[in-house]
């Protein structure tokens, strides 16, 4: 049966005129904002006073029935009446107000129906508390209504709304209708039909699953065909696939076609980042500027209504040409679309990101029946705490007191206020210092950016503004991400590499977070062919701990590789230099030598890489040694990557060589099968460069009886050399070898974390490996 929230509903049917960025506190995002201010007044009202009150109500028609549900912020009673309460933080000052803004009170209005019907009551009344989130300055609105007068207007709003629930419910009809006969599409390979079928249990139980997938099982088809078929089942209603790349969203759309192929009928759609879709040569988003953001919300609605009917892939191209038939934003209409699509394709920051989620799924208090597939899942440690943290520099606001001095001398003095506390940190640290309350500064952020939202209000126009604009959001990120430090987080500050001065607020530990956006799925599974150490995984994106783990065998022979690990390379930084680099250089050379083909050689560092470069190419002109070379650069754009991997497909007598770096562009997301890449070399153990960051992240964990080391250092740093490693290797038909140089790899530490499939490993020499390596190939 078709349902849809309170707020949903209410945005979606009332919602009209521009889109305009210009002040936040205007947007809806930011209304959504302040559960700690909400929790703050629930608890002010007293004993009488029910906080988050469940509601729901069923409106009957022929077909089906309509569910709408949400949680009104309060009820209580005064002077015998009954009174629904809807709080809204926001960033304005909230006293110029003289009305209230109507999709708020239509949201209580709602709220104060469905109680009044449940209740039986001739009469309810609705209270609008606005409350300011940095000053906690409240003003109320209050509205009394009669049954009669409010299950009117309630039954006018449904009846807008039914062509939209109409479609909802036959198209589903429809999308079940044709998951049931549905199978798998390939012939099942050795242990993928228990992948299948651990995945399908997971989301029926409603579960996280930890998914070790080695390349080569199919984990994206094993995930994403148990997922359709829970979803045919009523085990789910909406699949995420989430993903860090471009590369692996592009693989999620092709399995999907591959099911469409098959008679699978479900809407998908691909979102795309506002940067690619806006058509416009500078991305202001506001009526003035942009001419589909002008009156966006009075089309938007019919542009989406008429392309849900004429297809089930919408992609960028199609977006773009219906955002220019109405005249709307493309990007704010494909979140739109989102909303009636049965398969979501996203990057991580749709679900995960506190400041760039998906509002209409994932606002405060809702949860669906969505199943979450993410992809790579070992990327999301360090996105997670990137999203999760926040940072200001000093710098910035001296900046800005030069600015505003001319338009707004205060702002320009409460500025100079917060660059004075900034010094005084400033000469407190000499590498880094941590910090456990900042009270005072944060007060004093607080007020600036009260001030600075009035100040854009009321300048829509003038030539800093974008400046201005951008300081802005970094302070509000700041403030809102300081209401989730609690123990994961460090407070530190310290002096950059490039001179400036940061305070920053670090997600240390970004599980809490996380689960938080878990909980809002029904089921999620973490999938990546490097997801090891699982423990460590299962502790960082999640605090539950009946979480599932399942390690998929790889279908791969160990007769296709040859995993060799070098005992006589050190590339400590203190062993570092010519001895070292001449030694690696004569591995490559022996390596390279035996076969003819296209081999990959990965670094802990660009200067590394550079220095055995500069030897190899000596020892290539010294020798006439008939390979070329190839040296990833840094900020490589698309199209040089695109230029360096075409070097793999073409077909010459010499052999390639690229010098790499782990962790970068090259070291994971790229597939060279067959004889494109036949060998990789990874030099070095890929521990992260000694940092504050990485320091603080070391004493963190062992403060909390965990090993620093390893989840600081050791564990990234492996998941750099198992991905670099991982490339040779892609198909059942492929043949490669993997040369690990760094005797630290023989280590009991390292040896409990390899892969499986690694058992059958060798050790060499330098003076063994070309020996080993002919052998290898003699048998190819």
């Amino acid at each position: 049966m078709p349902n849809v929230s309170v707020r949903n509903l209410v945005e979606f049917i009332f919602r009209s005129g521009d889109i305009d960025n210009r002040g936040r506190a205007n947007s809806p995002e930011a209304m959504q904002e302040g559960s700690r201010i909400h929790r703050k007044i629930q608890k002010s009202m007293g004993t009488s006073y029910q906080a988050e009150v469940p509601l729901k109500y069923a409106k009957k028609y022929e077909e089906y029935d309509l569910v709408i549900e949400g949680r009104a912020d309060g009820i209580f009673m005064e002077d015998q009446k009954t009174f629904v309460d809807e709080i809204k933080g926001m960033y304005q000052k909230v006293e110029s107000f003289t009305e209230p803004i109507f999709v708020h009170q239509a949201q209580a209005m709602c709220y104060a129906f469905i109680f009044a019907n449940d209740n039986a009551l001739d009469e309810i009344g609705v209270q609008m508390t606005y409350v300011n989130l940095d000053t906690e300055e409240k003003k109320y609105f209050r509205f009394e209504y009669s049954f009669e007068e409010i299950q009117n207007w309630f039954e006018e709003t449904l009846l807008a709304y039914k062509k939209w629930s109409d479609f909802e419910y036959h198209w589903k009809q429809k999308r079940n209708a044709s998951i049931k006969p549905l199978e798998f599409p390939f012939p099942y390979r050795e242990g993928q039909k228990k992948l299948v079928a651990d995945v399908y249990r997971t989301i029926a139980r409603g579960k996280t699953l930890f998914l070790q997938a080695p390349t080569g099982v199919g984990k994206t088809i094993s995930t994403f065909f148990p997922a359709v078929k829970a979803v045919g089942e009523n085990k789910g209603d909406r699949i995420f696939y989430l993903t860090a790349k471009t590369i692996t969203a592009s693989v999620a759309k092709e399995t999907y076609d591959l099911l469409q192929a098959k008679g699978y009928q479900a809407k998908l759609i691909q979102l795309t980042a506002k940067e690619k879709l806006c058509p416009c040569e500078t991305m202001e988003c506001n009526p003035v500027q942009c001419p589909y953001a002008k009156g966006h919300f009075d089309r938007v609605n019919d542009a989406v209504f008429d392309i849900l009917q004429h297809g089930n892939v919408f992609t960028r191209e199609e977006i773009l040409a219906q955002a220019e038939q109405y005249q709307v934003c493309p990007f704010e209409m494909a979140l739109d679309i989102s909303s009636w699509c049965d398969d979501i394709i996203c990057d991580y920051n749709y679900v995960f990101d506190p400041h760039v989620y998906l509002k209409r799924f994932f606002a405060e208090g809702t949860r669906g029946d969505y199943i979450f597939l993410v992809d790579e899942a070992h990327n999301l440690v360090d996105r997670s705490r990137e999203m999760y943290s926040a940072e200001l520099y000093k710098e910035d606001f001296l900046t800005m007191k030069r600015i505003l001095k001319q338009y707004h001398p205060y702002l320009s003095k409460l500025c100079e206020k917060c660059n004075k506390t900034m010094l005084e940190y400033k000469r407190e640290c000499e590498t880094y210092r941590t910090y456990e309350d900042i009270g005072g500064f944060l007060f004093s952020l607080m007020r600036l950016a009260t001030e600075l939202n009035e100040f854009q209000k009321k300048h829509p126009e003038y030539p800093e503004r974008k400046e201005v604009t951008e300081f802005y959001f970094a302070l509000r990120n700041f403030l809102e991400i300081y209401d989730l430090t609690a123990e994961k987080y460090v407070i530190y500050t310290e002096q950059t590499e490039d001179g400036r001065f940061r305070i920053k607020l670090f997600n240390v530990d970004p599980s809490e977070n996380l689960q938080n956006c878990i909980d809002k799925a029904r089921a999620t599974i973490f999938f990546s062919a490097t997801l090891l150490p699982i423990q460590y995984y299962k502790r960082l994106l999640s605090t539950r701990t009946d979480n599932y783990a399942v390690y998929a065998h790889s279908v791969f022979e160990k007769e296709q590789s040859l995993i060799a690990f070098g005992n006589d390379v050190s590339t400590k930084y203190t062993e570092r230099g010519r001895a070292s680099y001449e030694k690696i250089a004569d591995y490559l050379t022996r390596v390279v030598m035996e076969k003819q083909g296209n081999y990959m050689a990965f670094f802990p560092s660009y200067r590394m890489m550079q220095d055995v470069a500069a030897v190899f190419e000596e020892r290539c002109e010294e020798n006439t040694l008939p390979v070329k070379m190839l040296l990833q650069t840094n900020h490589m754009n698309e199209a040089q990557r695109e230029e360096f991997l075409a070097q793999f497909e073409e077909q010459t007598d010499d052999s390639l060589l690229a010098f790499c770096v782990m962790g970068g562009i090259f070291g994971e997301g790229i597939d060279l099968k067959e004889d494109r890449l036949i060998g990789a070399i990874v030099v070095g153990t890929g521990l992260p460069q000694v940092s504050n960051e990485q320091e603080i992240l070391k004493n963190y964990y062992d403060s909390n009886d965990e090993s620093g080391f390893d989840y600081a250092y050791r564990y990234p740093g492996l998941n750099k050399v198992l991905q670099a490693a991982g490339r040779v290797i892609r198909t059942t038909s492929d043949r490669g070898i993997m040369i690990l140089l760094d005797r630290r790899f023989l280590s009991h530490e390292y040896k409990g974390l390899f892969p499986i499939e690694w058992e059958h490993a060798r050790t060499v020499n330098c003076e063994q490996i070309s020996e080993v390596v002919r052998k290898f190939w003699q048998n190819d």
